[in-house]
């Protein structure tokens, strides 16, 4: 059964900057009451929107933001860590935990803490990436991480109903997560991307907006991790 956000109350974990940020204006133009919580965010209104303060690596954080916010229907979590591409024998393991702690850990803490608030009839929606199964050196951080991100998916899936988890796996997307990089080696860096991937581009925060919004809609749908990566993976 598909129903409309409108009235709903969809919290957006991650929600001050790219994708977050663009499930955020998504559901609210369906109508959904939204509250963007992130790391960088204090308690008050942004872009017309609540948002309030949240660290996803410290549980009593997160459960004072679900204590503040009170019931809810949707949870969608997009936090991830800024990882640089490197070796296993490159990389200091205890920084490789720390990336860990804020997407894989973080969100088992959100929804675990999210679970006495969250509808019984509401959803989950996790953020996994096309490097949990395109393999790449130097990735091997990244991998384990969304890898994981969508196993997880599924079991909770199960676990977890008649709530409903799906899992978004997006690919290359222009968002400030590449900010970083000068103008011209961002372009650089999309344009050879798109070159690899059958759509010939790498894509926008808000067309990955909008299957976050089909999986908190659609009724049927649990379990599933959904490619959105312009054939990436292919």
């Amino acid at each position: 059964m598909t129903s409309s956000l409108n009235g709903k109350t969809v919290i957006v974990i991650g929600g001050s900057s790219g994708i977050g940020a663009a499930v955020a204006k998504a559901a609210a133009a369906r109508g959904a009451q939204v509250v963007l919580a992130g790391r960088r965010l204090t308690s008050g209104v942004v872009n017309g929107l609540r948002s309030e303060p949240v660290n996803v690596t410290d549980a009593g954080s997160l459960q004072q933001l679900f204590e503040r916010v009170g019931r809810f229907d949707h949870l969608v979590y997009t936090s991830g860590p800024t990882v640089r591409a490197k070796t296993l024998i490159e990389t200091d393991l205890t920084e490789a935990q720390d990336n860990f702690n804020v997407k894989l850990w973080g969100s088992l803490r959100a929804i675990q803490l999210a679970l006495p608030f969250l509808d019984k009839h509401g959803s989950i929606s996790l953020t996994s990436g096309q490097l949990g199964r395109k393999l790449a050196p130097g990735q091997f951080i990244k991998t384990g991480i969304n890898a994981a991100t969508e196993a997880l998916g599924k079991q909770l899936a199960k676990e977890l109903a008649p709530r409903r988890v799906n899992v978004i796996s997006p690919g290359v997307i222009d968002t400030p997560a590449y900010a970083g990089l000068s103008e011209e080696q961002r372009l650089a860096m999309f344009a050879k991307v798109g070159e690899g991937v059958p759509v010939g581009r790498v894509g926008q925060a808000e067309e990955v907006a909008q299957v976050y919004v089909l999986a908190m809609e659609n009724g049927f749908m649990t379990g599933a991790v959904i490619d959105i990566d312009g054939g990436g993976t292919l």
